[in-house]
């Protein structure tokens, strides 16, 4: 299957006045055309930084130092600002987390779902108004004519989310990336946002990256997973394989902790459990302890992972990789 975006390396960071924070760091993954790729973690392990990294947007103080995005072959680390311009919407569209801040207020829907077309100079404004009133009923709201006309404040949660959706898609781009689409959404209206993507990812012939903490969500929706934790991918493979054979402590800290029906019962009742969780914090990026992130909360720390970082690895002759020296040496040779 051909690739449509391969990153090596990345590494984004941020200077403060208590020192620098590697957000990303020397993050390597890549997506297949067609193919959905989850990025999982908890909360300030990077994810949204990343995203952001991806079409450069990184506000200051943040900076990419290093790394490569190539995406349809091509380096955008290497293009101008008005060459990344003409990527950004256009053929790598973002949904960001939080719809009630991304939206303009002072503008109607409509107007903010055509505006991509009209900047991109696709379509002239009137038929870019047509064109989103008809990306509005694709992503599902009801009545389009008259709603194309109303202001953000005047819809729900999850309606601003689905315009969201109709923004990114307007200019028809080849690749989504969509961090958190469904974090300030109640269960019913995320099972719809996720219909509503797979679906569209079919339609359009979109690749897709889901960007999530929640890992039930992202089970649902992706082909292949990519877990992080403190601003580094630990391990990657499919779906399929990461729930049943996760590779990484952390991934199976993860995996534990997911709630199952009948885990949790009455008070006194048979079949009341304790829901697993993984030990210790996550740590403070500033003050990343030697070697290993995960090693002050992993309880297969050997002494290799006090020392040293692990490097991302194959595992075996799969496209599967992980980061951790239970399967590798500090020279990456197989366990």
């Amino acid at each position: 299957m051909p690739r449509i975006l391969e990153v090596t390396d990345l590494s984004t960071h941020f200077t403060t006045p208590e020192g620098e924070v590697r957000a990303v760091d020397r993050v390597s993954f890549h997506v297949d055309e067609g193919q959905t790729l989850g990025l999982v973690g908890e909360s300030g392990c990077g994810k949204s930084v990343l995203a952001l990294s991806l079409l450069r947007l990184v506000p200051p103080p943040g900076r990419i130092v290093s790394g490569r995005i190539v995406y349809k072959g091509g380096d955008l680390m290497a293009l101008p600002e008005r060459g990344i311009r003409r990527v950004r919407g256009r053929e790598i569209a973002l949904i960001f987390q939080e719809p009630s801040t991304a939206l303009n207020p002072v503008f109607t829907v409509g107007y903010q779902i055509a505006e991509g077309l009209i900047v991109h100079k696709m379509m002239k404004k009137k038929e870019a108004l047509r064109e989103a009133a008809r990306l509005m009923e694709v992503v599902r709201i009801p009545d389009p004519g008259r709603r194309v006309r109303d202001y953000p404040h005047q819809m729900s949660g999850g309606m601003r989310q689905r315009v969201m959706i109709a923004m990114a898609l307007a200019c028809r781009p080849s690749l989504l990336v969509a961090d958190e689409p469904t974090t300030a959404l109640d269960v019913t209206i995320q099972a719809e946002i996720l219909d509503l993507l797979r679906n569209l990812k079919r339609d359009f012939r979109l690749s897709l990256i889901l960007i999530s903490h929640n890992l039930g969500v992202i089970a649902e929706t992706a082909d292949r997973i990519a877990v992080m934790y403190a601003g580094r991918i630990v391990e990657e493979a499919g779906t399929n394989d990461l729930f049943a054979r996760p590779k990484h402590p952390y991934t199976a800290g993860l995996i534990r902790s997911i709630p199952r029906l009948g885990d949790a019962g009455p008070e006194g009742g048979d079949r009341k459990k304790r829901l697993a969780a993984i030990e210790g914090t996550v740590p403070d990026l500033l003050r990343l302890p030697p070697g290993c992130a995960f090693q002050p909360r992993c309880p297969d720390v050997m002494r290799e992972c006090r020392e040293h970082v692990p490097g991302l690895r194959p595992l075996g002759d799969s496209s599967d990789t992980v980061a951790c020296f239970k399967h590798h040496d500090p020279e990456g040779r197989p366990r």
